[in-house]
């Protein structure tokens, strides 16, 4: 059966469709593994982070989440040079991870099982916990449970810390979502805020960035997992971080990148996660 040259062209563009559809729409096809062989990965992190992930004026970066995914794309078979650093903000990070932005994500990434039904998690490789930041000055805010009266709290869009602490331990807390914690922490040394609720060791960053400012107060409230997020499905990669993970914990490199960055900043002591293997 012949077909004319208008159905030929019709056909023609409905498999192209099809094609960058199944390839997100523009995003790179290609996975980690192909990107392995390349030699090159494209992994997110933080730009904003102090101690954990930094870009510093130079155009380098620094912290321990810096340090964890250079480790693991060492172990993976890739070179620092090999590794483009890209910023995943807080509530695009599922999307970049799904669209194949990235290989893989190393920051400061709770893992939830909300969000493993979009991605999968490698790891932990460390356990944090949520806190409070105040001013140095601020004497009516001990802990999360004297957030009594109408204060105001900030936390980043696309984050739980803010509506977890209204839900749990202060139902008349005002809450402030911004964009980054960069711009939380401005607010809280205008005086725009009273307190800054997010993982205490995100919050030590941003205290040392500003030493004798700022100041966190209480315990910790939450458990939090860091984990690496990939693409879901992709066990094999999954697998080969977990193994990096472990090796970095075995060989005291995970020990020294965290003295290195951010250790002296939280200042506490640490305790190795397991990984898990699910």
């Amino acid at each position: 059966m012949r077909m004319n040259r208008t159905l030929r062209l019709a056909i023609g563009a409905i498999a192209v469709a099809l094609v960058a559809t199944a390839c997100g729409g523009g995003g790179d096809a290609a996975t980690t593994e192909d990107h392995v062989r390349e030699g090159k990965l494209t992994i997110g992190i933080k730009f904003d982070q102090p101690g954990l992930g930094f870009r510093e004026a130079d155009g380098s970066f620094q912290g321990y989440d810096v340090e964890i995914a250079k480790y693991v794309a060492g172990k993976l078979g890739v070179p620092p040079e090999g590794i483009t650093f890209k910023e995943t903000p807080t509530a695009q990070r599922e999307t970049m991870i799904m669209n194949r932005e990235v290989d893989f994500i190393v920051a400061t990434y709770s893992i939830t099982d909300e969000r493993k039904k979009k991605v999968d998690f490698a790891g932990p490789y460390f356990i944090s916990g949520q806190a409070l930041l105040v001013k140095n000055e601020t004497t009516d805010i001990t802990g999360v449970e004297s957030l009594t009266g109408n204060k105001k709290l900030c936390s980043v869009k696309g984050s739980t810390p803010a509506q977890y602490v209204k839900d749990h331990y202060a139902k008349d807390v005002q809450l402030v979502e911004l964009d980054n914690y960069s711009q939380c922490i401005q607010a809280l040394r205008s005086g725009a805020v009273d307190v800054v609720t997010t993982d205490d060791i995100i919050l030590a960053g941003f205290a040392g960035q500003v030493s004798g400012e700022l100041k966190l107060v209480g315990d910790t409230f939450t458990t939090e997992k860091y984990g690496i997020g990939l693409k879901k499905g992709d066990q094999q990669t999954r697998a080969k971080i977990n193994d990096a993970i472990e090796q970095m914990i075995a060989d005291g490199s995970w020990q020294k990148a965290f003295e290195n960055t951010i250790g002296p900043l939280r200042g506490s002591t640490l305790t190795p996660p397991s990984v898990d293997r699910y």
